[in-house]
């Protein structure tokens, strides 16, 4: 199957780790952005075959991750009240609250209904012109040219029962967040593809040169990753700090311009909070004040909820890349993909997720 099959081609990939082990030289430190990039080096065991000492970090690459509890809390207060259809991906109904989830909300009587699209979700408030339909808008860049379009579209065709509550975060402010920190251990980056694929790369350079780490656009596979990888170490024993593409099938500089231009019309820029990370300034996306009608948060007067992280779940930490999954005591035994404690449990994908289901115990 073209780009599936020979991006996992076996020989590759050990050509790939044979010349990673004859550069490297010293210990190293990278962090994949993206969790679905976490799971496929967790799926083919890419981290057990790296040389020692070259050491993979995971970061916040989880929308459902980062997802602030409150806005959880926010969600189950709007999902409960019996005049709402609330929408949502999948993903987000298992996410605890700091009382419940969507699920035990829809349980309870809430119409909470998974769509696959938010677009479906505009249809479903055409079909029921008596309810209010709230779409769950969370995501990284990757998924916000869609929820742009369902309000732009909404807008357009006057459709007023239709909301929704937005937790969009952006990458490059992250990144930003992480290296600024005093416990940062990230040498480079392998960005994520996918966030790539939309936006381009253009935003990455200045990154690159303030904070001296590479930077290098990735795919998913483990052909992709080992070249990220290889690229990435190349760098920085060249002691050279640029950003580079190694997923030129999918990606380009300016990224994909009518999604970009589709998102600038819909969202502006706002600080937004991360779950166990906290405010970062600029990292997400809020409704521009002419669709300020399609706000859920507004419309349902639900601003002001604020709540409290479980004690016991180190999620903030997993996501900031300082500690690993199996290092939380709770893992595996107080905290399980049947019982979360936290976000990074319950996504697809979740790094403690990734941990719990290819039985990393150990470092």
């Amino acid at each position: 199957m073209k780009y599936l099959d020979e991006y996992r081609d076996a020989e590759l990939v050990h050509k790939g780790l044979d010349e990673i082990r004859r550069t490297v030289t010293r210990p190293w430190s990278l962090m994949e952005i993206c969790g679905g990039q976490t799971h496929s080096i967790m799926r083919h065991g890419l981290d057990e075959l790296l040389p020692e000492g070259l050491e993979l970090i995971h970061g916040p690459g989880c929308p459902v991750c980062v997802t602030p509890l409150e806005l959880i809390d926010k969600a189950i207060a709007i999902a409960s009240r019996p005049e709402v259809i609330f929408t949502s991906f999948g993903d987000m109904l298992r996410v605890p609250g700091s009382a419940e989830d969507l699920f035990r909300t829809r349980a309870e009587g809430g119409d909470v209904r998974v769509v696959y699209s938010p677009l479906d979700a505009v249809k479903i408030a055409q079909q029921n012109p008596d309810r209010q339909v709230v779409f769950f808008g969370i995501g990284f860049e990757t998924t916000a040219p869609a929820n742009a379009m369902s309000v732009w579209q909404a807008q357009q065709l006057g459709v007023k029962n239709y909301s929704m509550l937005v937790s969009h975060v952006r990458v490059p402010p992250a990144m930003g967040a992480i290296l600024s920190s005093p416990y940062n251990q990230v040498q480079a980056f392998l960005a994520a593809g996918h966030v790539c694929a939309v936006m381009g790369y253009w935003e990455y350079p200045p990154i690159a040169a303030e904070f001296k780490v590479p930077i290098v656009v990735t795919g998913f596979e483990p052909v992709d990753l080992v070249e990220g990888i290889l690229k990435a170490v190349k760098q920085l024993e060249a002691k050279r700090f640029e950003v580079e593409n190694a997923y030129g099938r999918a990606v380009t500089w300016a990224g994909n311009q009518p999604a970009q231009e589709l998102i600038k019309k819909v969202f502006v820029e706002c600080d937004r909070k991360w779950r166990g990370i906290g405010t970062i300034p600029l990292s997400g996306w809020r409704l521009r004040d002419e669709f300020a009608e399609f706000d859920a948060e507004k419309r349902f007067a639900v601003e002001n909820i604020n709540t409290q992280e479980s004690p016991l779940c180190i999620s903030g930490l997993v996501l900031q890349g300082r500690q690993k999954p199996h290092e939380c005591p709770a893992f595996g035994k107080d905290c399980t993909p049947e019982h979360p404690l936290g976000a990074t449990m319950v996504s697809s994908e979740g790094a403690c997720a990734a941990y719990y289901r290819y039985k990393r115990q150990a470092a």
